[in-house]
């Protein structure tokens, strides 16, 4: 039987500790500070980031270098004949299309993945994945099932602060003002692997309220029927994260509801604060 390797980067929420025991490569992602350069669980801790980011730092995120991936890569095949990677989504990140351009040197035993993901349903993606190879589906036949599932998933999140979207050109600087005056906390989705408005309220409660209602609506309508995953995500602020896990689990009681660390490079762009949810269909 052919031998698969799933492999990941730390966009999909995975810490390295949970890839180490479930036997997933996992690439740790850049990030920059004030000009100096990262990776995300490396010298710079999840706190202290946060801590650099609320004093005003300037921050940024980046691909991995190709010599990384082309170095990791050529590891794994050591003890493997194909190699799966599921990078974020390519509405996202270039890093999606540079790993596809990188593999078409291995002769198909590197597939990349693009199923339109990032945060709380990659991390979905990846588990289905492993699932997938153990039940004894080849790594080209995982690669188009989870392509083909892309659109299964959808995410919703809502920022405590407009200055880094600002920043990001995400909204104007005029509008960041106002929005901060009157308490506005835009809610964002992700779906289709593209970031987009998605409502504007008053207040995180409403906000909350918002993407709980979104999910739900999803999983009533888009997704009736179908077995679901469901996982809530905070940037910075554990106990405001494990405060939200409770909120959903309240509206989900029928699920189990798994509470994950945004990845430093998505909250580069939201800020400390956020909060966020996915709902992903799952085997």
């Amino acid at each position: 039987m052919e031998k698969t390797a799933i492999m990941t980067d730390t966009n999909s929420g995975i810490t390295p500790q949970v890839a180490e025991n479930n036997g997933i490569f996992l690439l740790k992602m850049p990030f920059t500070v004030d000009g100096a350069e990262y990776t995300e669980y490396g010298e710079l801790p999840y706190e202290e980031f946060f801590c650099k980011l609320d004093s005003g730092a300037e921050v940024s995120t980046s691909q991995p270098s190709p010599g990384l991936l082309l170095e990791m890569w050529v590891e794994i095949l050591k003890s493997h004949d194909r190699v799966l990677y599921l990078p974020m989504s390519s509405g996202l990140s270039g890093t999606c299309e540079t790993a596809k351009a990188l593999a078409a040197d291995f002769d198909g035993k590197v597939i990349v993945i693009d199923n339109k993901r990032i945060s709380v349903t990659l991390y979905s993606a990846v588990f289905n994945a492993l699932k997938l190879s153990k039940s004894g589906m080849t790594a080209a036949q995982i690669a188009e099932k989870l392509e083909n599932d892309g659109s299964r998933q959808s995410v919703y999140v809502s920022v405590n602060t407009l200055e880094h979207l600002k920043k990001s050109g995400r909204v104007t600087a005029a509008g960041a003002a106002i929005g901060t005056l009157l308490g506005i906390k835009p809610v964002l989705q992700i779906q289709g692997g593209k970031l987009d408005a998605f409502k504007k309220v008053r207040g995180m409660k409403s906000a909350m309220d918002a993407m709980l209602d979104a999910i739900e609506n999803d999983r009533k309508t888009r997704f009736d029927g179908e077995k679901v995953q469901i996982r809530a995500a905070y940037s910075g602020d554990l106990e405001a994260g494990k405060e939200w896990q409770a909120e959903v689990t309240k509206r989900f009681p029928d699920l189990e509801i798994g509470l994950d660390a945004l990845p430093i490079s998505i909250s580069c762009h939201v800020g400390g604060g956020a909060l966020g949810i996915g709902l992903s269909v799952i085997e």
